[in-house]
Order: C-alpha cells, then structure tokens, then sequence
C-alpha cells in the first residue's frame, strides 16, 4: 500500500504566507521526510524540532549535533537520528556560506529547474527530498 503524500498544511506550515520562515520549515520536514522512514515517525520528528523551536538554519546551529540526536530520538527517528543531525547541521552551514538566508537561495533561483539543481547542491539532499518540497512550493513559485 502506498503512502499518502504528507503536505505542508498538515504540519501547521502556512507556506502561502510568504515568510521565508515558513519556506524553512518545509524544506526541513522534507529532509526528514525523504528519508525511507515511516511518515508519521517523520512528522513526529519535524514536529518535535517545532516544538523546541528548532526550525531555522540558525536554530539548528546552535541546537548542535547532540540536541539534534535527541530531539530526533524523542521523535522515534533513531535509525537514521546520526545521519540527520549531522545533514541539518551540514545543509544549514551550508546555506548561510552560499546564500545567507533560504530567502535568498529561493530569489536567487529564476526557475523550478535551478531551485532544484541549488537544493540537490546541498550534502545529502536528493532528488526524493527535493521533488517533495516542489510539489507544495511550485504553484506559490509559478506566481
């Protein structure tokens, strides 16, 4: 049986908001939900990094590898909790050296195509990851 596709709304992400913030949030559950875990042991993940407000590249920082493991673990996401905090740790690093902000990697990238080659940039995000994180983003991005 397949799974049913998790989208933005589901997780209380206002991605029609505009806010780069919002834009964060789901490129982050994407992360975890391009991993081939269960969806709702992704879902608890993202939501227990909401709940520690660890939902930003800075967050994520200054959070460190250990809170991450943690936070992850608390998530039920412990088959895959190393691998991941050092991704968010890697993808956020990453993201304030070539862009400084999401904002800007999204403003930077003039089409869907160029967002996605700029995304899969990024140590451990394929194109699972980033197909996930298109379907909810592309029709505010065709605006």
């Amino acid at each position: 049986m397949p799974q049913k596709k998790i989208y933005a709304k589901e997780l209380g992400i206002d991605l029609e908001s505009g806010h780069e913030t919002e834009y964060f949030k789901w490129f982050l559950a994407t992360l975890l939900f391009g991993k081939p875990v269960q969806q709702d042991v992704a879902k608890r993940a993202y939501l227990e990094l909401v709940q520690e407000g660890i939902t930003s590249p800075e967050a994520i920082l200054k959070a460190g590898w250990d809170k991450l493991v943690e936070v992850l673990d608390r998530g039920h996401y412990v088959r895959y909790d190393f691998s991941t905090a050092t991704k968010l740790l890697d993808v956020s690093s990453a993201l304030q050296e070539e862009y400084g902000t999401f904002g800007a990697l999204l403003k930077q990238s003039r089409t869907i195509d160029e967002l996605s080659a700029r995304l899969q940039e990024f140590k451990g995000v394929g194109p699972k990851t980033v197909e996930i994180f298109l379907r909810d983003m592309n029709p505010l991005l065709e605006q």
